[in-house]
């Protein structure tokens, strides 16, 4: 498979990388995504919709495709794959029923292929991103293949979208299947926020909405461990301070533990939506942001993954908004050491929530996590 990563910050920039790039005889039939909610979505898909080439695409907290973050720009990785190895499907669920519709997805994935695996990326902040992950596995198996985001907004909290080249919604649904026997696909979900304080139990909840913590409602007691002040509705960043400065840790009795965010807020009974589940009864810590030695510690789990994938044709970088705002510059640090463990074309964005697999673990949304995710067609 030929793959090669273009950027631009215009829909002009990005049609003269796309002239450029198929100027050798390169002919991409699908093309990696990531913008800004700033960029012109609309005309982009138009734009890869004249060219015949399909489009799984995704807004951002930020993209790149290099070891320079983008800001406001549109990322593309182009790969050059047979239509048979492939198929992109696209659905909504404005009522909730995450798991009937990305079972559907999966049952139609699995008459194309009999190996199929996964990329995939979801929007709305209340949607229950496990739910995507259990209704993909319950039709395919527990060991299947599965990676994805969480659309971003550029950090506005208000409006993400997921889109092809025909659709977009922002309560949507995009899964890339790709035949598992024609296409390696390897990565794993790498965190390095540490748990502070004691033990918590989860008093109150309901899928991914908390309702109290030892009898305390979840927004007040995140407050009072995390120092928050001004928690009012009119504090336009309270949110992204939830998400980033006292995330919750959603302890396990086998594996690691695995972060869980508060996303949205219900102000009139002060619990939050989180980024996945939190079983009623479990036990839950707080966090602080990590050391700057986890940027280490993703690199060496990228040099884990590459003994499971050697070589690779595409790098695909799903990494959480909240490590940008923790490492700043720092990032680039990240981003670069990942691309030079592979040297292959890469693409990457600042999600609202990574999904995947932590090493020896289940498949799980996670938060302040990066996922990397390597691609190889079989020779």
């Amino acid at each position: 498979m030929k793959a090669k990563s273009i950027k631009g910050t215009t829909v002009e920039q990005i049609k003269l990388a796309l002239k450029e790039a198929k100027a050798d005889d390169f002919a991409p039939s699908l093309a990696i995504v990531f913008m800004s909610v700033k960029q012109d979505i609309d005309t982009i898909r138009k734009l890869f919709s004249e060219y015949q080439i399909q489009v799984f695409g995704v807004t951002t907290n930020g993209e790149f495709i290099d070891e320079e973050v983008g800001k406001e720009s549109t990322t593309v990785l182009l790969m050059e794959l047979s239509p048979d190895h492939y198929h992109l499907y696209f659905d909504e669920y404005p009522g909730r029923n995450y798991s009937e519709i990305a079972s559907g997805i999966a049952r139609k994935a699995k008459g194309a292929f009999s190996n199929p695996v996964f990329l995939l990326a979801g929007s709305h902040l209340e949607t229950d991103a496990e739910e995507l992950l259990l209704g993909i596995q319950q039709v395919i198996g527990k060991d299947v293949k599965m990676f994805g985001a969480m659309a971003g907004d550029d950090f506005t909290f208000t409006e993400q979208f997921v889109f092809t080249q025909d659709q977009k919604s922002n309560e949507g649904l995009v899964v890339l299947a790709m035949d598992g026997d024609k296409i390696d696909i390897e990565g794993r979900a790498l965190c390095g926020w540490k748990s502070a304080g004691t033990e918590k139990t989860v008093t109150k909840s309901e899928g991914n909405r908390v309702y109290t913590i030892d009898g305390v409602p979840a927004l007040d007691i995140t407050a009072k461990y995390g120092g928050l002040k001004d928690v009012t509705e009119e504090n336009k960043s309270i949110l992204f301070d939830i998400a980033t400065l006292c995330p919750l840790q959603l302890q396990r009795e086998n594996g690691p533990s695995v972060m869980r965010p508060g996303l949205v807020i219900n102000w009139e009974d002060r619990s939050l939506f989180c980024s996945g589940k939190v079983p009623q009864g479990s036990k839950v810590k707080f966090s602080l942001p990590p050391d700057f030695d986890a940027i280490e510690e993703v690199i060496e789990g990228c040099l884990e993954v590459k003994e499971a994938m050697p070589e690779a044709d595409a790098i695909i970088y799903f990494t959480c908004a909240g490590r940008l705002m923790t490492f700043g510059p720092l990032m680039s640090q990240e981003i670069e050491g990942i691309k030079e463990v592979w040297n292959a074309p890469m693409i990457g964005m600042f999600s609202n929530a990574e999904l995947g697999r932590a090493e020896g673990g289940d498949l799980e949304m996670h938060n302040l996590s990066s996922n990397v995710v390597v691609i190889r067609e079989k020779r």
